[in-house]
C-alpha cells in the first residue's frame, strides 16, 4: 500500500512525531494507522496519549437520574453557538430525561416517545434540525442501574444543570446510607472523570488493549539488548503497573493520593454503615474520539467573494 501525504499528516496529529518518521513507521506497518502508532510508540516517538488529542466536537453532555438509575447522553451540533443555545439545552435535558426510561442504547433512545412533542426522539432532533439550522446528533449514551444503592453522577464544565462537556456515571451496590453513598460515589465520579480508568478492576479490562500494550513493551524492551528471560521479567512488571494505572481500583485517588480509591471506598464503609461495591462505571467526554474537520477559514472566504 502506498504511503500518501495525507496518511503522513494524520499520524503526525495523532502523536505529534515528525513527518519523516511518521512516513517511516506507515511504510513498516503497510499504511495501517493503529499499527503505526504503536511501531512509533515502540521507537519511543509517540505517546498513547496523543492519539486523542487532537479530537473535537462541539455538543453538550447530559446526564438524568431516577432512582437507582442514571443515563448519560452525547448529543452532538456543528458550532458551540448551539451549545449555548437554550433550546437546544432543553432538547439535550429532555433527551436525557427519556433515556433514563430505556435501556440507555442509542437505537432505544432514539425510537422513545419525547414527551414535549408527542414525536421520537429522532424525530424530534430533526425537527430541531430544521428549527436551529444545524446538524445535531445523538451518537452516545450510557445507563447503569443498581437494585440497592446508588449511581451516583458528576457533571465537569457544566454549563446548566445536568448538562456540561464531561459527564460520569459510578453504580455503587449497598444497603447502607443513600446520602452518605452519594457522597462518596460523587468523590469516586470526580475521579473517574480527573483520571479515565479502562475498567474499574483490572480483570476487566479489554484483553485486546492489553495485548496491545504488551506487544508495545516487548518491542520497547528488546531493544535493550538484554537476554529473553530478562525481557520477560521487564515486560511483565511494566504490565502489572500499567494494570495498576489504568483499574480504578488500584489508582492512587485524586482526592487523597496516599490512599488507592479501593482503600477510600473501604474507607467510607464505616460512614455508610454496609458494604461497598463498585458495579460499574461509564464517561463520555464531549468529542471524544471524533476528529473535527479543520478549514481554511480565508481560502473559504475568497472561495465566496469569487462565487
Amino acid at each position: 500500500m502506498s504511503v500518501t501525504a495525507a496518511m503522513v499528516k494524520e499520524l503526525r496529529e495523532k502523536t505529534g512525531a515528525g513527518m519523516m518518521d511518521c512516513k517511516k513507521a506507515l511504510a513498516e506497518t503497510n499504511g495501517d494507522m493503529e499499527a503505526a502508532i504503536d511501531w512509533l510508540r515502540a521507537k519511543g516517538i509517540a505517546k498513547a496519549d496523543k492519539k486523542s488529542g487532537r479530537t473535537a466536537a462541539e455538543g453538550l453532555i447530559g446526564i438524568a437520574s431516577a432512582g437507582n438509575k442514571a443515563v448519560v447522553v452525547e448529543i452532538n451540533s456543528e458550532t458551540d453557538f448551539v451549545a449555548r443555545n437554550d433550546a437546544f439545552q432543553d432538547l439535550v435535558r429532555g433527551v436525557a430525561a427519556v433515556a433514563v426510561g430505556t435501556d440507555g442504547s442509542v437505537d432505544a433512545i432514539s425510537a422513545a416517545n419525547y414527551p414535549a412533542t408527542g414525536k421520537s426522539v429522532a424525530d424530534t432532533i430533526t425537527d430541531a434540525i430544521a428549527t436551529i439550522g444545524e446538524n445535531m446528533t445523538l451518537r452516545r449514551a450510557a445507563l447503569l442501574s443498581v437494585d440497592n444503592g446508588v449511581v451516583a453522577t458528576y457533571i465537569h464544565n457544566s454549563v446548566a444543570d445536568g448538562l456540561g462537556k464531561l459527564g460520569v456515571l459510578v453504580a455503587l451496590k449497598s444497603t447502607g446510607d443513600k446520602e452518605a453513598l452519594n457522597a462518596i460515589g460523587r468523590q469516586v465520579a470526580m475521579h473517574v472523570a480527573a483520571t479515565n480508568p479502562l475498567a474499574v478492576r483490572p480483570s476487566e479490562i479489554d484483553p485486546a488493549v492489553a495485548e496491545r500494550e504488551r506487544n508495545v513493551f516487548i518491542e520497547q524492551s528488546r531493544a535493550s539488548g538484554k537476554p529473553d528471560n530478562i525481557i520477560e521479567k521487564m515486560v511483565e512488571g511494566r504490565m502489572r503497573k500499567f494494570f495498576e494505572e489504568v483499574a480504578l481500583l488500584s489508582q492512587a485517588f485524586v482526592m487523597n493520593p496516599d490512599q488507592t480509591v479501593e482503600a477510600a471506598i473501604k474507607e467510607a464503609e464505616k460512614t455508610v454503615g454496609a458494604p461497598i461495591e463498585v458495579a460499574g462505571i461509564a464517561r463520555l467526554l464531549l468529542g471524544e474520539g471524533v476528529q473535527k474537520e479543520e478549514s481554511d477559514f480565508a481560502a473559504e472566504v475568497a472561495a465566496a467573494a469569487k462565487g
